[in-house]
C-alpha cells in the first residue's frame, strides 16, 4: 500500500474499534459493532484476541484499571504500559500520541496532579470522541485531546516534559518525523517513555511483513538498531531499548527510553 493508504486503513482500524466499545456500552457484547471481525471486547486491534497477554489492557495492573471509566479500559490496545517507565511526578506535562480511548492520558493526568497536565494527540475522531467522554466519566480537568497526526503534533516547541506512546509510532509511516516531532515538543531535559513493538536485528523488513499485518503492529515495526539510530538521528541521547514479552516470532513488545539534551 502507498503510505496514504496505509494511514487510512489504520484510521479506519481504529474507529471500529472505538465504534465497538461505544456500542458494547449501549447494547450486549454480543450485539457490539465490530473490528475485525468481532467485538472490541474481544480482539484488540494491534494483534489476537483479547486473550492475547502481549496486547491491550492486560498489561496493566488490576489496580490501574480500577481508576479508570471501563470505555478507557475497553478500549486499550496497546503493546504495553509506558506509565510504568515514565516516573511521572507531580505538576510534569505530558504528551501521549496516539492517545486513543484516553487511558494513558487519563491515568497520567492522576499521577502530574493538579498542577500538571496530560495531552492526547490522535487521528481518529470516533477515538477522540471515546477519550472526551472518558475524561468527563473520569471528572480529569487537567487534559486535553487534540486531533493530528503523530507525524505533525500540534503543540508548541518545548511545551512537554514527557513523551509517552503505547504500540503507536510502528504504526508511522514516517518515523523519522514521528521522532523529530518527538524531539521538538520536549522541553530541554525531557524525556521518552514509550511501549513499542520492535524486531530483532536480524530480521529483514520482509520477514517482519510475514509475521503479522501492518495495520496490527508488526509489519511496520522498526528494529532495535534502526529505533536507536533514528533517536540519535533526531537529537535524543541516553537511548535504550528493553524487550519485554514476545508479540510476535522475533518481534518483541519493548520499552523504549531517551532523554532530550
Amino acid at each position: 500500500m502507498a503510505d496514504n493508504d496505509l494511514r487510512e486503513h489504520v484510521r479506519q482500524r481504529y474507529a471500529a474499534a472505538a465504534i465497538a466499545v461505544t456500542a458494547s456500552d449501549a447494547q450486549s457484547k454480543a450485539d457490539a459493532g465490530e473490528c475485525c471481525g468481532a467485538s472490541a471486547a474481544e480482539v484488540s486491534c494491534c494483534g489476537g484476541t483479547s486473550s492475547d497477554a502481549a496486547f491491550g489492557s492486560g498489561r496493566y495492573s488490576a489496580a490501574e484499571q480500577s481508576e479508570l471509566p471501563a470505555d478507557a479500559v475497553a478500549a486499550s490496545l496497546g503493546c504495553g504500559n509506558p506509565l510504568a517507565v515514565a516516573e511521572l511526578r507531580a505538576g510534569e506535562r505530558v504528551l501521549d500520541l496516539g492517545s486513543g480511548g484516553g487511558i494513558d492520558v487519563l491515568l497520567s493526568a492522576r499521577r502530574v496532579g493538579p498542577t500538571g497536565f496530560a495531552y492526547g494527540v490522535d487521528m481518529t475522531d470516533e477515538m477522540l470522541d471515546l477519550a472526551r467522554a472518558n475524561a468527563a466519566k473520569a471528572a480529569a480537568t487537567n487534559v486535553e485531546f487534540v486531533k493530528g497526526t503523530i507525524e505533525d503534533i500540534p503543540l508548541p516547541d518545548g511545551s512537554v516534559d514527557v513523551v509517552i506512546s503505547n504500540c503507536v509510532v510502528n504504526l508511522s509511516t514516517d518515523k523519522p518525523a514521528v521522532l523529530a516531532e518527538m524531539f521538538r515538543v520536549l522541553a530541554p531535559g525531557g524525556r521518552v517513555g514509550v511501549s513499542d513493538v520492535v524486531a530483532e536485528d536480524d530480521l529483514s523488513v520482509a520477514e517482519r511483513a510475514a509475521r503479522g499485518s501492518y495495520v496490527g503492529c508488526i509489519a511496520g515495526a522498526l528494529s532495535k538498531s534502526e529505533y536507536l539510530a533514528g533517536l540519535s538521528a533526531a537529537g535524543f541521547v541516553d537511548a535504550s531499548v528493553t524487550f519485554t514479552h514476545e508479540a510476535a516470532s522475533g518481534m518483541h513488545g519493548a520499552i523504549v527510553r531517551a532523554l532530550k539534551p
